[in-house]
């Protein structure tokens, strides 16, 4: 019989990806969204794979909607992405974005226990966590030091899943991904809204792109390649936690004049600051040591900031000549 994967979260980047490459290890694949039936699942209709993704409504904060749905379904594997998951929208929503992740994550590893299965769980955490790491480049063993509502709702659920792997043993492994970008990202994320609008520009927009800190470093990998280490996690003998990430950091001016660079730009003929978009605080640089990943599950990032870039502008420009 083939193993049956709920995918909670299943309409967003990270769940759609892994979806089709749980189908191609043939896979059952089980979806959720809070609302299925007035979900359009377009990451899923564009990857091709909606139908053959079975899709249920379940909401993580709802304790009695995770216990039905999870018993229902029997999964061997969950994947959990449901939640807030932009930085920037959590200093305006905190309650919500702490509630999603903090909550959700609680409901769904208490249902596990409470079931008494062996279904392994796969928890969604983020090299958000650590902070500012400045020149240290972060692994497994430092300290966290969250400088958002995001960033503290995610490390909230890091610690449950520790306590329930250790105190009840649940096979429970946290991903701490670092950034990690797609053509399936929302628009309203930095590099997507980059990306889109290097491309208009080039077909004749006269718009301006507004940005914030063009200082900040981050460490941007292919999300592909990230949600292959996911599953790779849930195969081990042993649940642990891992930091997938490339080891590579790059300034947002670097990832804007790579993407404009990509269609015949220069970049700062079009982009002006908005001292609007700068949040209450920010991590000025952070990046990760993926080296247990490497050693245990024999992951490694094959691609960069500039081969993300590239990925992404070729998507785009084909998606509007369609």
């Amino acid at each position: 019989m083939n193993k049956r994967v709920l995918i909670c979260g299943v309409s967003g980047q990270d769940g759609a990806l892994l979806a089709k490459l749980l189908l191609e290890k043939s896979y059952d694949v089980i979806g959720t969204s809070r609302d299925a039936e007035a979900s359009s699942f377009g990451n899923l209709t564009r990857l091709g794979i909606r139908k053959d993704v079975a899709v249920t409504s379940m909401s993580l904060s709802d304790f009695r909607s995770v216990l039905q749905v999870v018993d229902r379904v029997k999964p061997d594997e969950i994947y959990n992405f449901a939640g807030q998951s932009s930085v920037g929208l959590s200093f305006e929503q905190p309650v919500e974005t702490l509630e999603s992740h903090a909550t959700g994550t609680l409901n769904l590893l208490e249902v596990i226990r409470f079931l008494g299965g062996e279904t392994r769980i796969y928890n969604a955490s983020s090299g958000e966590c650590f902070g500012d790491t400045g020149s240290i480049v972060a692994d497994e063993n430092t300290p966290f030091h969250p400088r958002s509502p995001y960033a503290v709702a995610k490390a909230a659920a890091f610690w449950e899943a520790v306590n329930y792997r250790e105190a009840y043993g649940l096979y429970v492994c946290s991903g701490i991904l670092f950034n990690h970008e797609s053509p399936l990202r929302p628009a309203r994320f930095v590099t997507q809204k980059v990306i889109g609008a290097a491309c208009r520009i080039a077909n004749g927009s006269k718009e301006q792109l507004k940005l914030g800190d063009l200082s900040i470093r981050r460490d941007w990998g292919w999300a592909a390649e990230y949600v292959d280490a996911m599953w790779r996690m849930l195969q081990q003998e042993k649940a642990e936690d891992y930091v997938i990430a490339t080891g590579v950091s790059a300034s947002l001016e670097e990832f804007v004049a790579t993407a404009f660079e990509h269609v015949g730009l220069e970049w700062r003929e079009h982009v002006v600051s908005d001292p609007g978009l700068l949040r209450p605080s920010e991590i000025l640089e952070n990046r990760g040591n993926a080296s247990k990943a490497r050693a245990l599950l024999g992951w490694e990032a094959s691609f960069h900031m500039k081969e993300v870039v590239q990925k992404m502008i070729s998507a785009e420009l084909k998606k509007e000549k369609m």
